[in-house]
């Protein structure tokens, strides 16, 4: 309505504690929503407009169109997907902006998909639960890019929790949050090496993994382990404990599941080397982050000493609230 405020909708990428390439075979998975997502501020209208760093797409108000590739077929497939589970035919047209970098394995188009569902379910006025959501923004990637991705994205931008990591059952779809001590503390380090889903083996690994591999069937059974032993030492306080755990998933990653790259085991070992409890590359790897644990006492020279050595870029994480919407000039968490 005329003179109303604009509305804005916030969704966060996210750094996977432990539990990789476990989401699409139904395994467990310990995310943490960060505090770097994307935004986007929009006014209900006739049709899909959305423009972002001089780019811009149009799209029907269902999804329909031609977004010619790029991330308009990110935000094509949402609305397809929103327009099936019965969301009335409401464009957006809105400016997207974004703190979260690109390809660099922590969750960016899962993200955007999320922004984009959350604005469309606002102007629709059509309600869905947020774990719902996430299944269709999973789906929605799947359309866009045909690759059969898992649901750790989506559902860690959706169901983050402020201090806390999320603990998913990617099989039954059971979840549940778990704080965050805070005398540790979670590092991002960039390695500057990019990958794409489609571009890299992603698909690959996940087609070796139904056919029955044993090196992949051996990573992710013994990652979701991983994952059961990451909980029980975060809820003891048992720091010291996460670094054998991260040493053996970042080592069953690059031998096992062969998704790391000599980049990627560089950052782990600067890391490692500057004073760290453990480290280990996150996301689909073939380029990406790594996530770094350390005592929060030395965080900052564990970050300063793995750049200078890496020479990549990171930084300390907050451990973020899921993603929200609100009126523009409203905090940001009010929904």
């Amino acid at each position: 309505m005329d003179g109303d405020p604009r509305m804005s909708c916030w969704a966060p990428g996210r750094v996977n504690m432990i539990g990789e390439h476990t989401d699409y075979s139904g395994g467990l998975v310990l995310p943490i929503a960060i505090d770097r997502g994307i935004e986007l501020e929009f006014d209900p209208g006739p049709r899909i407009e959305l423009a972002s760093n001089g780019d811009a797409i149009q799209l029907e108000a269902d999804g329909r169109g031609d977004t010619s590739g790029g991330w308009g077929r990110y935000a094509a497939a949402v609305a397809l997907e929103l327009a099936a589970l019965g969301r009335p035919a409401v464009g957006i047209a809105g400016t997207l902006g974004s703190d979260l970098p690109q390809g660099a394995g922590l969750g960016s188009s899962g993200a955007l998909e999320v922004v984009v569902a959350l604005a469309l379910c606002a102007a629709g006025e059509f309600e869905i639960e947020p774990l719902q959501l996430a299944l269709a923004c999973q789906r929605a990637e799947r359309r866009a890019v045909g690759v059969p991705s898992g649901i750790l994205d989506q559902a860690a931008s959706l169901l983050g929790r402020e201090g806390h990591a999320l603990l998913l059952d990617c099989g039954s779809l059971e979840y549940r949050t778990l704080a965050v001590p805070e005398a540790l503390a979670v590092v991002v380090i960039d390695s500057g090496e990019r990958h794409s889903h489609e571009g890299s083996g992603y698909a690959d690994r996940r087609r070796e993994l139904e056919s029955g591999d044993p090196r992949r069937v051996r990573h992710v059974r013994t990652e979701n382990e991983r994952v059961r032993e990451t909980v029980n030492a975060l809820e003891r306080g048992d720091l010291e404990a996460l670094g054998p755990l991260f040493a053996a998933s970042h080592a069953s990653l690059r031998d096992n599941y062969e998704v790391s790259t000599p980049t990627l085991d560089r950052v782990v070992e600067a890391a490692l080397a500057a004073g760290a409890i453990g480290a280990r590359m996150t996301g689909g790897g073939f380029g990406g982050s790594v996530v770094v644990v350390a005592a929060r006492e030395n965080a900052e020279d564990v970050l300063r000493g793995t750049l200078e050595r890496a020479g990549a870029q990171g930084w300390i994480i907050r451990p973020s609230g899921g993603a929200t919407r609100r009126r523009t000039g409203s905090p940001r968490d009010l929904a």
